[in-house]
């Protein structure tokens, strides 16, 4: 199969569809790779790198849409990418619909074989193509965090692990996923006093068995949330429904409550975010303050440290390029269920439920569509 990987063009986005290393892999199976220039440049990936893997180096997008019958990207098209898209071609990349219908009703009309990382489920019914970006994401949220809670970036000026004689400041993780665990690793290091909300007691008992006393763990139904939002200086956004739109857990009037100089880092604004008061931002222009909070919303946070993303993502996504590529989408599909989890626009048709849910589109059943 021509596999075709073209530069990501998102702001402050530098991570790259395929490794040198995965190129090699592809090749070695007989399949056909081009390379957009310059495409892995950010993430420290030179033309010459692609080219001793057996890649052929592309000078433009249009080239690299109308030669494969694959695109392999990280982040979802924008507009003058997806009029590129052609019939039947297969889109492989996080799409992330349920927030984007613009793009969404394109991809439809495109004709095209679109299929989301975010989406690809396993036996355990866990997200393997998300975990690590979410482990990144959350790593990184403490991160952002931190740093904005300086007083030069609007923040209150409190150092997250505090100092001797200082009491060291309250993270709130919603959400003890992902996210929330990784989140959770980096603030007990910084020895911060670290509060995880969950609904999951099961979830809480894992999480409490991992960090010990360096968390807090609480059950969502049993807490007001409320409380613990008001003397909060950090608030960690990690809240995720496979496929569909954040639910608002945090409202405006929550925020209210807030701290002045108070932080929220809502990486859950991929799909919509779960404060109300969240709006989608980029590397060059991380935050905004509503109400004497900064709010840290950075669509792609993964981005910012494209190295160790992309070879974290290259690592799971791989399996799954070669198995289409090598079989084509419809046994691949066809043959593993998670991976059918995985397809949320076939030639028209929306064939995730929670996209079709979100975004007021019929739901088409993938297993009657693909034979």
């Amino acid at each position: 199969m021509k596999i075709g990987v073209p530069s990501e063009i998102k702001a402050q986005e530098s991570r790259v569809g395929l490794t040198p290393q995965s190129v090699k892999e592809l090749v070695k199976n007989k399949h056909t790779v081009l390379i957009q220039k310059d495409a892995g440049i950010g993430a420290g990936f030179s033309n010459s790198d692609y080219e001793l893997s057996g890649a052929k180096i592309v000078n433009s997008a249009e080239d690299i849409f109308n030669d494969s019958e694959m695109i392999v990207k990280v982040k979802e098209p924008l507009m003058n990418e997806v009029s590129m898209i052609r019939e039947n071609q297969i889109l492989f990349t996080y799409l992330h619909l349920s927030a984007a219908p613009e793009l969404t009703k394109a991809l439809i009309d495109s004709n095209s074989i679109c299929i989301a990382y975010e989406t690809v489920s396993d036996h355990n019914n866990k997200l393997p193509l998300l975990a690590p970006m979410s482990a990144v994401a959350g790593r990184m949220s403490i991160q952002a965090g931190a740093y904005s809670l300086e007083k030069h970036k609007g923040g209150s000026g409190l150092l997250l692990g505090g100092a001797p004689g200082v009491q060291p400041g309250n993270v709130l993780i919603l959400g003890g996923g992902v996210v929330g665990e990784n989140a959770a690793i980096i603030a007990t290091g910084m020895q911060a006093k670290v509060f995880i909300v969950d609904k999951s007691e099961k979830r809480l008992e894992e999480l409490q068995e991992k960090f010990g006393d360096k968390i807090e763990p609480l059950h969502s139904d049993k807490i007001n949330l409320k409380d613990y939002i008001s003397e909060c200086d950090l608030l960690i956004g990690g809240v995720l429904v496979p496929g569909s739109n954040a639910p608002k857990i945090i409202t405006k009037d929550m925020i209210k409550e807030m701290k002045s100089g108070s932080v929220i880092v809502d990486v859950a604004i991929d799909q919509g975010g779960c404060v109300e008061t969240s709006k989608p931002t980029t590397h060059a222009n991380p935050t905004y303050v509503v109400d004497d909070v900064v709010h840290y919303c950075v669509a792609n946070m993964p981005g910012g440290v494209p190295r160790t993303s992309t070879l974290a993502l290259n690592a799971v996504t791989l399996p799954f390029i070669q198995n289409l590529a090598s079989n084509g989408f419809k046994d691949a599909l066809k043959n593993d269920k998670n991976f059918m989890n995985g397809l949320n626009i076939f030639k028209g048709a929306v064939t995730y439920k929670a996209i079709a849910d979100d975004l007021n589109y019929d739901y088409a059943n993938p297993e009657t569509l693909v034979h």
